[in-house]
C-alpha cells in the first residue's frame, strides 16, 4: 500500500513509529505537512497539490491534526476523501470529537456514562451552572483547550463563579463539569482500533496535580478493564465514528465516565507502558480496510 502521514512534524514520536512500522510491513509511507497541502476543487478531478507538485494516488492517509489546525486540516482530509483515498479517521469524525461540547452530546444521547456538565453564554448563570453540576469542587475548561491547558480546578463555588466571569469576559467558551474526587487525579486511556480496545494505560497526575496529561509530568502505567470499561470505550469511539482514537475514561462510583474521544492520540505513552506495537496495529486494519471510497459517514451528527 501507499500510505501518506498527515502531521507537520515528521519527528514527532507517533509520526515516527507510524511511518517506522508502515515500512517495516512492506508500505511505501509519506510523512506530508497537512499546513503545506492545497486543494483544486473542480466538478470531475480533484487533487492535492504539495510543494508545487500534485501529490500522486495513496490507498490510504493517518490524519495527525493538532487541534490548532483542525478546520484546514480536515478541509484536506476530505479532499482525499472526494479522490477515493480511504481515511482511518474520517474528516467529519475528527470535527465531531474536537468541539468538546458536540462530542459530550452525542455521548450523552448514546447513554454513555460522563461527568454532569453545564455550559452557559452569560456569566450571570454562573451559580446556578455550578449547583446544577453539583457544587464546588468543578473543573472549568475551555472548550479549545488541548493536553491540560485551559483546564481549571475550583474548590469553591466563590472561586469557581470568579474564574468562570473571567472566562466569559474574555468572550471564551467554557464547559463547567463535576469532580470526580474519587478517580483520585487518575485517567485511563483506551486505545480503540477497529471497534477493539488493543491498549490501555492507567494515567496518574503528578503529586498535587488534578490533571492526569502525560506532558504535565503525569506517569503512565498497565492496567487491567474491567468488561464495562472496555464496552464504555467501544460504543464512545463508534458514537464519534472514528475508527482509531483515544478513549479518555475516569473510575467513578457510578461506573466509568468518558472525560474525552481524542481521534489524534500520542502512542508514546501507551506503546511504553504496555510494550505493544500500537502502530503495526493501525496498519494492520488498514490492510484489511484501506479499499477506494470505502471511506463513509459512520455515527450520526
Amino acid at each position: 500500500m501507499k500510505v501518506a502521514i498527515l502531521s507537520r512534524n515528521k519527528n514527532l514520536y507517533s509520526t515516527k513509529r507510524l511511518k517506522e512500522a508502515g515500512e517495516a510491513m512492506g508500505h511505501e509511507v509519506d510523512v506530508i505537512d497537512t499546513l503545506h497541502c492545497y486543494m483544486d476543487i473542480t466538478s470531475s478531478n480533484s487533487t492535492v497539490r504539495y510543494h508545487g507538485k500534485e501529490l500522486p494516488r495513496y490507498d490510504a492517509i493517518i490524519p495527525r491534526i493538532g487541534a490548532s489546525v483542525t478546520f484546514y486540516g480536515t478541509a484536506v482530509a476530505r479532499q482525499f476523501e472526494m479522490m477515493g483515498t480511504f481515511n482511518i479517521n474520517e474528516s467529519v469524525a475528527i470535527s465531531r470529537s474536537r468541539d468538546k461540547l458536540r462530542s459530550l452530546q452525542l455521548l450523552s444521547r448514546k447513554g454513555i456514562g460522563l461527568p454532569r456538565t453545564g455550559f452557559a453564554n452569560k456569566p450571570d448563570n454562573a451559580k446556578d451552572l455550578i449547583k446544577n453540576v453539583g457544587g464546588a469542587p468543578v473543573v472549568i475548561k475551555l472548550l479549545e483547550g488541548t493536553q491540560g491547558i485551559g483546564v481549571v480546578l475550583a474548590d469553591t463555588a466563590k472561586a469557581a463563579e470568579a474564574i468562570i466571569e473571567a472566562f466569559m469576559g474574555l468572550k471564551a467558551n467554557i464547559l463547567v463539569q463535576e469532580f470526580v474526587k474519587e478517580a483520585g487525579g487518575a485517567d485511563i486511556r483506551c486505545l480503540v482500533i477497529g471497534g477493539k480496545v488493543v491498549a490501555a494505560m492507567k494515567r496518574q497526575g503528578a503529586e498535587g496535580e488534578f490533571r492526569s496529561n502525560l506532558h504535565r509530568g503525569g506517569s503512565a502505567e498497565v492496567v487491567k478493564l474491567s468488561k464495562e470499561e472496555r464496552e464504555t470505550a467501544v460504543k464512545a469511539a463508534k458514537a464519534m465514528g472514528l475508527n482509531m482514537c483515544g478513549v479518555d475514561l475516569l473510575r467513578s462510583q457510578n461506573g466509568p465516565m468518558v472525560m474525552e474521544v481524542n481521534s489524534s492520540p500520542g502512542l508514546e505513552g501507551i506503546e511504553k507502558a504496555t510494550g505493544k506495537n500500537v502502530a503495526g496495529m493501525i496498519f494492520e486494519f488498514l490492510e484489511k480496510n484501506a479499499k477506494p471510497y470505502n471511506t463513509k459517514t459512520r455515527g450520526k451528527g
